[in-house]
């Protein structure tokens, strides 16, 4: 909720291409790169595991990716689902693309897919009375366990 409710500057830096050029992968959760796509934890995530795939380039548009790019990141998009099913087995999984703000994209400029792993029951009442998400497991512990699953 800190990030979305944070004021948004459209005029500053990108998360993705700031976290995809900083050099410390561990320190920003990136969990694995490929040619020219990788894969993030989603540091405000749904659920335990959820995490991004972006193409490395700035892009805002889906139809604006690159043959390359595109293939890229479905090969990083199934790789994601591997490792997450090996290092928590859940029972299913979100994965989707917001695209423009109205659509619910929280970063519209750059386009990326959200892979969220879904258990039975992993709705709980702090979620629907409270308006409060609760994590069973911390970024790094979640980091440590799928980034050597990715290779």
């Amino acid at each position: 909720m800190e990030y979305i409710e944070a004021p948004q500057d459209e005029g500053g830096g990108c998360l993705f291409c700031d976290k995809a050029s900083a050099g410390d992968d561990e320190e920003n959760y990136v969990l694995a790169r490929v040619g020219r796509a990788f894969a993030i934890l989603n540091a405000f995530p749904y659920n335990p595991g959820h995490l991004m795939v972006a193409p490395i380039r700035h892009v805002a548009e889906l139809e604006e990716l690159q043959p390359d790019e595109l293939a890229d990141a479905d090969g990083l998009l199934q790789r994601a689902l591997r490792a997450l099913k090996e290092a928590s087995a859940p029972h299913g999984f979100n994965l989707g693309l917001n695209l423009g703000r109205v659509a619910g994209a929280g970063i519209p400029g750059h386009v990326h897919w959200h892979v969220v792993p879904r258990w039975n029951g992993d709705t709980n009442f702090m979620t629907v009375l409270g308006a409060t998400r609760v994590l069973p497991e911390a970024l790094e512990a979640t980091y440590s366990k799928l980034r050597p699953l990715f290779g």
